[in-house]
């Protein structure tokens, strides 16, 4: 038994490495390309530029279409005036009372396409995160309620961006389903802030991904990449809560 021991431990030793080895291999492969690249697959992949998507959040009735390779995003709201219908299609914005086009601004079609842009990205996240203009970063794992989850931060260029470039994103992804399952971000405009947001009521719409959001901030200072902790000690407010409603996803004959 004694000449057995030292092949046992040579035995022992060379299983562990495997092991390590193996685990090193795994770890290569996933990057935050991958993990994102797996996100979107997860929630539609190739059937977002497929489709046409219209939904209600709060009181206003969204639309995405895509006409020839454009996007057009339509917001519209009832008034006690009347109807009005919010254009913008990535280059210019146009508002409609009643059916007759008004003249607005440039500020303020800036401040209304921004706004229409910003509901209907969030309605299709992960996708959109492999844009030109994103930046991806892997920043490590987290385990919350017992699951692990990987984190992913997000930065924009400024060509490409947008007027919000400066905002950073972070994105909890599950480590077996690639599901994000939380994201938060810091902003700048009025005043700035940093959210928490996490998803539920999760559903497939044709094909495609929707979630809901409860929506929290921190209360006082915080680090963006730690609000994973505090939001495991119950130390963010409730601000809101994000609800899609009446969801509808086509795909017409050109697409």
């Amino acid at each position: 038994m004694k000449k057995r021991k030292p092949v046992l431990l040579l035995f022992l030793f060379a299983s562990l490495w495997v092991i390590f080895t193996s685990c090193g291999e795994v770890n290569k492969r996933i990057t935050a390309q991958s993990v994102v690249d797996r996100a979107i697959a997860d929630a539609g992949g190739d059937l977002y530029e497929q489709s046409n998507i219209s939904f209600r959040f709060r009181d206003g009735s969204y639309t995405l279409e895509r006409t020839g390779g454009r996007k057009v995003m339509t917001r519209t709201r009832e008034t006690d005036s009347g109807e009005v219908r919010d254009i913008w299609d990535g280059r210019s914005f146009s508002r409609y009372f009643r059916n007759v086009k008004t003249t607005v601004s440039d500020s303020m079609a800036n401040i209304y396409s921004n706004s229409i842009n910003s509901v209907l990205y969030f309605a299709q996240l992960p996708y959109g995160l492999n844009d030109p203009a994103v930046n991806k970063e892997w920043i490590g794992e987290k385990t919350l309620g017992g699951k692990r989850y990987y984190k992913v931060k997000v930065t924009f260029d400024r060509e490409g961006g947008g007027d919000d470039f400066e905002d950073v994103y972070i994105y909890w992804i599950d480590a077996k389903t690639f599901k994000p399952k939380f994201l938060a971000y810091e902003f700048h405009v009025n005043g700035g802030g940093m959210r928490f947001r996490e998803a539920y009521n999760e559903r497939y719409v044709n094909g495609i991904r929707f979630v809901d959001y409860k929506n929290y901030r921190p209360v006082g200072e915080a680090d963006l990449v730690k609000l994973d902790s505090l939001f495991e000690r119950r130390k963010l407010e409730l601000l809101s809560e994000i609800r899609l409603k009446d969801i509808e996803v086509s795909r017409d004959s050109y697409n």
